[in-house]
Order: C-alpha cells, then structure tokens, then sequence
C-alpha cells in the first residue's frame, strides 16, 4: 500500500508533516507519536491499518520531526491537544484517535476538554490521567541528558537507546535511527526535536513540584467527561502506567475497553508491534467497521 508525504495544519497554522497510508475514502486513523518520537513510530502499524480498510494518517507533532518548530516554545499538553482538535476539524469524517503516551495525554485534553465530538474513538496507548512519577521522570530525564551535548556519532547515540531500553537489546546505527537525529554544523547528531520541548517540562516540574498532581487532576476531570469509545492498551511490563493507574482510569471511565500486552513496557508499539496491531484492529473493526465502512 503507497504512502503518501502531505502536511497538515495544526492550532494556529503551524506545519505539521503527515503521511496517508490507505484509500483516502476509508475511515481515517489519525496517529499521534510520543514525545521525542516522530511518524516513523508507526510505520509498520500504519501498514496493518491500511492492510485492514483504514486510512492511517501519522504525523509528526510540534517540534518533532519535520514538523515546524513554535518560535514560542508553545509545548504544553494543551497545545498539543490544540492541534488534535484542528487536525480533525479540517478532515471529512471524524478519525478515530491512537496516541502513544504524549500523543494520548493530548487526545485525552481535546477530547475531554477542548471540543468533545471531535473524534470517533479514543486508543489511549500506556498512558492514563495518574502515572507513576518515577517512571514519567525516567522518560523526561532520558530525553534531557543528551538534548544539549548530542552525540559524537550515530553510534554512540545507539549505545544510550540500548541502556535505556535493555530489554530490547542493542540495535545498529542504521538508516532507521538517523531518522530521530540530525547533524548540526558542528558534526554532531542531535535529537531530532525542538530542546524547548524538554526544557519547558523540566522548568515547570522544578518551579512548582505540585504540577504533577495538578496535571494529574486535570487529565482525570477531561476522561471522566469522555463517551466516545475509549480503549487503553498497556505495556504489561510499563513502569508508568500501573494496575492502579488502569483502575483509575475504568473508575472516572468505566466504559473504557482495556488490552494488556505481554512483554511489552512503555514503549507498547516498538516492543510487541504485532500484538499491538492486533488490538487496536480488533477495538476499531468493532467500533467502525466493517473497516473502512462507518464510524
């Protein structure tokens, strides 16, 4: 199935790449990576999706990627929700929402919050209103210790990826990789993401320790507002989304479908890529199928 390079405009006219992944009339899956991702996050789910009946539209966030950076640093959750809620005003039919930690905590503000009614169904993947806070500063410090000094080659960045995620093994420096780095003048290899991104969120926790909780609050107020189909998946092995975070979630929602994955940690699509495809199918051919057909 062809890929199709496009861009889309998110709140405010900010540029965002996206690419289609098949028949344009079908019924659209808009994608949404995590934070320090980019599309190619989705590059094999797109494919199951298209494979399936769906349109598979992934794009690359807000300083992320090739999409453009905000001159304002505007990187809060709401301004990522922000541009979820003008993604799908300016589509035909209301898509059905997959957002992978960043990407759900934002669908979840612009659903719950922002307009309500601008999707068909939510797929919130490992992440939920409450996390543990230890894990959220375990991804947040990651992205933090190399946004300044970079990397001296691709490799080097290869060995600080396998560190983090040893449970997948060391994998080569390829082409894949060089897709979240760019080489700046000084022959580097950077994160290929706005550094206000990261930065902004490390001020804010360190300016006022009760943001957490108050983000926390917030998020549990916008799912409680949710009744469109609502589904988490979890990384059984995730350490920021926990048994009593899913209980939370099926509290202040009690119609929210849940998928464990084995084996599978924070990181739920790279780890058990199969596995995955194969829940959210299952949720989307129920909710708006036959695929392609309905919302």
């Amino acid at each position: 199935m062809a890929t199709i390079p496009t861009s889309i405009k998110g709140a405010g006219g900010i540029e965002l790449a996206a690419e289609i992944t098949g028949a344009p009339d079908a019924m659209p899956v808009l994608l949404a990576h995590g934070g320090g991702q980019t599309r190619r996050a989705w590059k094999r789910v797109t494919s199951d999706l298209a494979d399936s009946g769906f349109c598979a539209i992934a794009f690359d966030m807000r300083g992320h990627g090739d999409s453009a950076w905000s001159n304002a640093g505007a990187y809060e959750i709401r301004d990522f929700a922000a541009d979820l809620v003008a993604v799908a005003s300016r589509m035909d039919r209301k898509p059905a929402l997959v957002g992978a930690s960043l990407g759900g905590l934002a669908g979840l503000l612009a659903e719950g919050e922002l307009a309500q009614g601008s999707f068909a169904s939510l797929t919130l993947v490992d992440v939920a209103p409450r996390m543990e806070p230890e894990g959220v500063m375990r991804v947040v410090g990651f992205m933090e210790q190399h946004v300044e000094t970079g990397f001296a080659s691709t490799d080097e960045a290869a060995e600080v990826i396998a560190r983090y995620m040893p449970h997948r093994g060391k994998r080569g420096a390829g082409a894949g990789l060089r897709h979240y780095l760019r080489q700046k003048d000084d022959g580097r290899f950077y994160w290929h993401w706005d550094p206000a991104f990261i930065r902004n969120i490390m001020a804010a926790k360190r300016s006022n320790p009760e943001n957490q909780e108050h983000q926390f609050q917030e998020l549990s107020h916008a799912a409680a507002s949710l009744d469109l189909p609502l589904h988490l998946i979890r990384g059984a092995a995730s350490d920021l989304v926990s048994e009593e975070a899913v209980a939370h979630l099926r509290q202040v929602a009690p119609h929210a479908e849940y998928t464990d994955i084995a084996d599978a940690t924070h990181m739920v699509v790279g780890d058990a890529n199969d596995a995955f495809s194969n829940a959210i199918l299952v949720f989307l051919n129920r909710h708006h199928g036959p695929a392609g057909s309905g919302q």
